[in-house]
Order: C-alpha cells, then sequence, then structure tokens
C-alpha cells in the first residue's frame, strides 16, 4: 500500500495474511482466515498502516534533553555534533527523511514522516551516553524519568 499526504509519501507491504479495502473515507484491514498467526497480523498491520497515515499527515517528533557540566549538541550541515564528555567529539550524519534541530544546546529535535527511523534515530543518540543514576548525567528523552541512586555513605 502507498500512502500519500501533505507530508510525503509512505509504502506498507502487507502480509499474506491480510487484506486491505478502501471503503469511502476508510481503509479496513481484515484477516484473510481466522487462524491465531492471522489475527495476530490483523492488530499488527492495522496499528503499522494508522502510523503511516499519522506520519503523512502530522509527521512525528521526539526530543531528547542533555544533561551534564559542558554537554552540547549542535546541527553543522549534515551532521549531528554532539559533546558528552568524551575526549573526542561524537559525529552523527543524519539520515535521509529525517531533521534534527537544536533550539538550544542541551535540546534536540527529531523529526521526520516515518515513525519508526523516528524513533531509531532517537535511540542510537541516546545510546552514547545513557542517563546514569546519580547524578543524572546523559542523553534523555524529554519526560523521561530517571531512577535516582543514593551515593556512597561514610
Amino acid at each position: 500500500m502507498k500512502v500519500k499526504g501533505p507530508k510525503g509519501t509512505l509504502a506498507l507491504t502487507l502480509h499474506d495474511d491480510v487484506a486491505a479495502k478502501v471503503e469511502g473515507n476508510e481503509v479496513r484491514i481484515d484477516p484473510r482466515s481466522d487462524s491465531k498467526r492471522a489475527r495476530a497480523m490483523w492488530g499488527t498491520y492495522r496499528s503499522l498502516l494508522a502510523n503511516v497515515m499519522t506520519g503523512v499527515t502530522q509527521g512525528f517528533e521526539r526530543r531528547l534533553e542533555i544533561t551534564g557540566v559542558g554537554y552540547r549538541a549542535a546541527v553543522q550541515g549534515k551532521n549531528l555534533q554532539v559533546q558528552l564528555g568524551y575526549s573526542h567529539d561524537i559525529v552523527y550524519p543524519i539520515p535521509d527523511g529525517i531533521t534534527i534541530a537544536t533550539p538550544r544546546p542541551t535540546e534536540i529535535i527529531i523529526t521526520g514522516i516515518d515513525g519508526q527511523k523516528v524513533g531509531h534515530v532517537a535511540a542510537e543518540i541516546r545510546a552514547f551516553r545513557k542517563p546514569e543514576p546519580y547524578k543524572g548525567k546523559g542523553v534523555k528523552y524529554a519526560g523521561e524519568y530517571i531512577f535516582r541512586k543514593e551515593g556512597k555513605k561514610k
């Protein structure tokens, strides 16, 4: 299935166990049989198609926050340059179909029409330095709660 919208075009290949029908202004996904696998694929592909529709109409966005002294990010051309306390800067090439903005040096906004790709890029950037539980330093998702631990006692 190809879905076209104001933000772009996405394609979704349907599984053999499901069938799609366009009825007026709606798209229906139905299982071809009553097997357990067909019912599982029915729900999966209904959800995937809903995400494709959301992507081409509204798009997806993921926000990351950077916490730590001297930790910052900046977009330079087609690369995201991140300083996370290592001896070198991390240069992350921005993939096609993804837009990265840094309104502040400690905030990264990742947008695109493919929700899976947006989430994957956000997870890769977060993996450069995950937030640690003692001081909370690192890269975290906006709104993510970091479980804090107590330090050593005398």
